[in-house]
């Protein structure tokens, strides 16, 4: 019975197979006024009314399933674009960074150089700590003790825009392993012995200290009332200590460049006998320092009239 069924159906197939045949070949060698074209016409004519329709239905599933598409892909795109721009913004800050640590080494180089610096064994360290809420107080950089770094051992960094090449930073004040904290010239208890340029090869000495209330700004205390002070002369270290001050002075190496005078009002230098110094180095974009660590005449002292 199977067989049967089998043998049928393979009949039924090769019938329509040859009908398929007959008709292709009466079709194509046919004239187009022919019945098999008319018929063809006619049956293009019923379905094509009907053709229509379907597209017009289904034209508004098209546009919705196209704009699914579109949106999806332009999804995907932004999100692409998206983590592209975050990339590179993280590059743009690393070169911004490597820019700014490029250029204060470079300046330190020079102060290096002009300022025989060598001699003091200057260790190299990166800042790796800093509050940007007391910013001129504090920074922590990677030496210490293993490299050399004892405590009071005076910083210095090159200055990372303007004219200057940099200068005193600070002092260390806490010494571990592998870092040190520092103290800056800003911080309220920082007081360092400095000299102003005041006229052609004369220098002034004074003591400077944080300005109070003027955070980033330090005064140049104890000069002569009427010392002829100008506001862009330069301030430098004067290599000593001064034990008479109330507030004990860190020692730094003579003649490191600390900043200008920025303020030499005549009257507060008569009454109050100080005048106003910005610091060469911007304290607050800090990126790398040195530590100079060995003082070699941190035992001697002086004292201010």
């Amino acid at each position: 019975m199977h067989d049967k069924q089998i043998r049928r159906r393979r009949a039924v197939l090769a019938l329509l197979v040859a009908v398929s045949l007959i008709l292709l070949t009466a079709y194509f060698g046919e004239s187009p006024n022919s019945p098999l074209h008319a018929v063809q016409r006619g049956v293009g004519d019923v379905l094509s009314p009907v053709q229509d329709g379907a597209s017009k239905v289904l034209s508004p599933v098209r546009d919705v399933a196209g704009w699914f598409s579109r949106t999806i892909n332009a999804s995907s795109k932004n999100s692409q674009l998206e983590n592209e721009v975050a990339k590179l913004r993280n590059e743009l800050s690393t070169y911004q960074y490597d820019a700014i640590q490029n250029q204060q080494l470079n300046r330190l180089v020079h102060l290096d150089r002009t300022n025989n610096i060598s001699q003091y064994n200057p260790v190299t360290a990166t800042v790796i700590g800093s509050n940007p809420s007391v910013w001129w107080e504090t920074i922590e950089v990677n030496a210490g003790a293993d490299d050399g770094v004892s405590l009071d051992d005076a910083v210095i960094a090159g200055s990372g825009s303007g004219a200057g090449t940099g200068g005193l930073v600070g002092e260390v004040t806490t010494v571990g392993a592998n870092y040190s904290d520092v103290t800056l010239l800003t911080a309220p208890k920082f007081a360092v012995g400095a000299l102003v340029e005041e006229g052609a090869g004369h220098w002034e000495p004074g003591f400077l200290q944080p300005a109070i209330g003027d955070q980033g700004s330090l005064h140049l205390q104890y000069l002569p009332p009427h010392a002829q002070i100008s506001v862009g002369d330069f301030v430098v270290t004067s290599g000593f200590k001064d034990h008479q001050n109330p507030l004990d002075s860190s020692f730094a190496p003579a003649d490191i460049p600390i900043g200008q005078v920025s303020n030499a009002n005549q009257n507060t230098l008569a009454n109050n006998q100080y005048v106003t110094v910005t610091p060469d180095v911007d304290l607050r974009h800090l990126s790398v320092v040195q530590i100079l660590t060995r003082g070699a005449s941190k035992t001697v002292s002086a004292s201010l009239p």
